[in-house]
């Protein structure tokens, strides 16, 4: 008896308990905005944006914070003007050769050899042919900065990988390997 007593008061506690409960509405919401947000369209009654349009161009003749821009164009006269008179900005202390070392080998050595030698992964196997040796060619840090940035013959460009210190690095890194070639 005392067993069904037991259980009839369970029922109607779970009865009062659950009875009061809307599932389709919660009784109490911790964040109200975020079940009930105000919607808003995008682009929409902004004299920012004018005759309908989505965006803006930027101002004529900026750029983007931190880029620098490279005067040299990509051609052969823009090659050698930059062997000629493009040094490199960094000074003593802001040369780093282990990342130097560590770029080149990433970007560079499948391809040209972790000596510099020509002898690359990718040379070795001729999947790519012509892969000068840097001892062979007359090279500065102003043309290798150059090609690193542009590409040439069959090099592509590495300015989308490499920033401008990086790219000025690998090229300290690569006079350095022709010193020891």
């Amino acid at each position: 008896m005392k067993k069904v007593y037991t259980l009839a008061v369970l029922m109607g506690l779970s009865s009062l308990l659950f009875s009061c409960q809307d599932t389709k509405k919660p009784n109490y919401q911790f964040f109200p905005n975020m079940y009930e947000s105000t919607g808003y369209e995008t682009y929409s009654e902004s004299a920012a944006f004018k005759n309908g349009k989505e965006g803006q161009l930027p101002a004529p003749g900026s750029i983007k914070r931190g880029f620098v821009p490279y005067e040299y164009p990509n051609t052969d006269a823009g090659y050698e003007a930059a062997k000629l008179n493009l040094k490199s900005p960094l000074d003593s202390l802001s040369v780093n050769m282990e990342k130097g070392k560590e770029l080149f080998n990433i970007y560079c050595a499948i391809c040209h050899g972790e000596k510099g030698d020509g002898k690359g992964k990718l040379a070795v196997r001729e999947k790519f042919l012509g892969v000068p040796n840097y001892a062979d060619r007359q090279i500065t840090e102003g043309s290798i900065f150059h090609v690193i940035t542009y590409g040439k013959n069959a090099m592509g460009s590495h300015a989308n990988q490499l920033s401008q210190k990086e790219r000025w690095q690998v090229a300290g890194y690569v006079l350095k390997l022709r010193s020891e070639l």
